[in-house]
């Protein structure tokens, strides 16, 4: 019986060895984190939101993309619903975080949906009980919100990225309407405020939705309401926040780019 021992154990380890070698590697690539809505990440048929497409804009070799936008979602509720947590989680030293919220951001604070935040960049608080639920909460400004992820993702060795949101379908003048005085300036206000990179997507994108026109911008990115893209739409917009990511000096994140990825049409 003693005899065996040797054999045995010597079995054992190659058995190990060979199971550790089926065992698939860790991944040892950053992690493109994307947080915000619909906007960002849509499965609606017919629809599409900018982010999955934007990881054919990235070489598969220096980073992964995980999407984790949901349709419905404010930079408050978002973070209420342990969304942000999960993927705090798994955020490790050297993966990129980039938000876009602001399309759910407003409408009732304490009842129905309740996800508004309050408004701008500043310090200022508002308790409620939502009606619904009768749950208690301390609701923070839009701007709070992003700087909130945002210092959690750089305190964890990540690179945070801040955008403005995407322009709705809403014209006047031939122009399209920008985000310059209410969600677009807050979150340009939470990037400065936080020291952290900010592109302003609302600008890239109603910059090109101009040139393009209305009736094209209409007819080929929007075909069911004036905010949620057509998969066409969705491509164009992730050319946008490439063309950003672009202008973003001494971020890392512009070498991960395929080379080939286009700007914005």
């Amino acid at each position: 019986m003693f005899r065996s021992l040797p054999r045995l154990a010597a079995i054992f380890f190659l058995i190990t060895l060979s199971v550790r070698a089926q065992q698939p590697a860790a991944d040892a690539r950053p992690t493109v984190w994307l947080i915000g809505d619909s906007t960002v990440n849509n499965s609606t048929k017919g629809l599409l939101g900018w982010g999955k497409p934007i990881a054919e804009l990235f070489d598969p070799a220096k980073v992964r993309v995980e999407n984790r936008a949901r349709g419905g979602t404010s930079s408050r509720s978002f973070l209420r619903e342990g969304m942000w947590d999960a993927v705090a989680k798994e955020i490790r030293r050297g993966d990129f975080v980039l938000m876009q919220f602001g399309h759910n951001d407003g409408g009732p604070i304490d009842r129905e949906k309740a996800r508004a935040s309050l408004k701008g960049n500043g310090e200022e608080t508002k308790d409620v009980t939502v009606l619904e639920t009768g749950v208690a909460e301390t609701v923070h400004t839009y701007g709070w919100y992003l700087r909130h992820y945002a210092a959690e993702a750089k305190a964890k060795g990540a690179t945070p990225i801040i955008l403005s949101l995407i322009p709705r379908n809403i014209w006047k003048d031939g122009k399209v309407g920008r985000a310059t005085g209410d969600y677009g300036k807050a979150a340009s206000e939470a990037a400065a405020t936080g020291g952290f990179l900010f592109i302003d997507l609302n600008a890239i994108v109603a910059g090109h939705y101009d040139e393009l026109g209305q009736e094209k911008v209409a007819a080929e990115f929007f075909t069911t309401d004036h905010t949620h893209t057509t998969p066409a739409g969705a491509v164009f917009n992730a050319g946008g926040v490439v063309e950003g990511i672009r202008t973003l000096k001494g971020c890392p994140l512009t070498g991960a780019l395929r080379p080939a990825a286009a700007k914005t049409p």
